[in-house]
């Protein structure tokens, strides 16, 4: 389910591009890519670690969201597929289960 949630919040980021810039805050920041973009991922990732400190966790939930979203401006900024993503965490996964077997094969 989270993909199909980033995965569809990907496809409008990507729709945005074509947006009215006056009607769209995301097509304002690909306007300005890939500079503005990246610097309000930042900001995000400074306020989701504060929060993960010192706020609740509905707060921590909602910049944790900002953070995301935030995220996905950049890869499309860069025309990378949220999907090239998922396939690295999908091979890092895979790498990590290897590693797994491999330490229980030399602990036999």
């Amino acid at each position: 389910m989270s993909n199909d949630v980033l995965s569809r919040l990907a496809a409008i980021i990507k729709a945005r591009r074509t947006a009215r810039p006056e009607h769209s805050h995301t097509r304002r920041l690909l306007d300005d890519a890939p500079v503005k973009p990246a610097k309000k991922l930042g900001e995000e990732a400074v306020e989701v670690a504060i929060a993960a400190i010192a706020q609740d966790k509905k707060a921590l939930v909602a910049e944790a969201a900002d953070l995301l979203y935030h995220l996905l401006v950049v890869l499309e900024s860069r025309h990378i597929a949220l999907e090239d993503v998922f396939d690295e965490l999908e091979r890092r996964m895979s790498a990590t289960d290897l590693e797994q077997k491999r330490r229980k094969a030399a602990v036999r």
